[in-house]
């Protein structure tokens, strides 16, 4: 017999298109612990620009549950499925989730980025991010660290200075 864990860990939940904000209020209301990362977008269309809150992970909704709540995530409006290998839910790392966390309540500038499989190992050392490891990403003169969410083959990037930063050693 398959034993199940009892204790909350964060899920990727996929959302139906445009829906990250509806979801993540459902869950809310359901008394669920969620994150629904954002970041500012300039957009533009033929008479104006406008700055609009977008989701950092378009489809996807974070949300700390127990095994044992998972038809109750299932059957919130605008989820449509917990991501995960075959027909079982995989937890995130806490890692990843914090980093996240971190880089979107310190106020930088951070964007998606697409999800790299290569690259250096940093640590930042300083300021409200320290601690938070990353890839280190160069763009026209510019460092950024790129935090991973593995499950979702998805990245974020927060720009830093290269000073603060210190190479993370991969154990053997």
């Amino acid at each position: 017999m398959i034993q199940t864990p009892s204790r909350a860990e964060w899920y990727a939940l996929a959302v139906k298109p445009r829906h990250e904000r509806t979801a993540a209020r459902n869950l809310h209301c359901k008394g669920l612990e969620e994150f629904s990362p954002v970041y500012r977008a300039r957009r533009r269309w033929c008479d104006r620009i406008k700055e609009l809150e977008t989701p950092l992970f378009p489809g996807y909704v974070f949300c700390r549950f127990s095994f044992e709540q998972r038809m109750q995530v299932l059957n919130t409006p605008g989820v449509a499925s917990i991501v995960g290998f075959g027909k079982a839910p995989a937890p995130l790392a806490e890692e990843e989730i914090a980093a996240v966390q971190a880089i979107v309540a310190s106020g930088f500038a951070a964007s998606p980025w697409p999800y790299l499989r290569v690259g250096q190992k940093v640590r930042i050392e300083q300021g409200c991010l320290e601690g938070v490891v990353g890839i280190l990403l160069r763009e026209k003169g510019l460092c950024r660290v790129l935090v991973n969410v593995e499950i979702l083959q998805r990245a974020v990037a927060v720009e830093i200075d290269r000073g603060i930063l210190c190479p993370v050693r991969e154990a053997a």
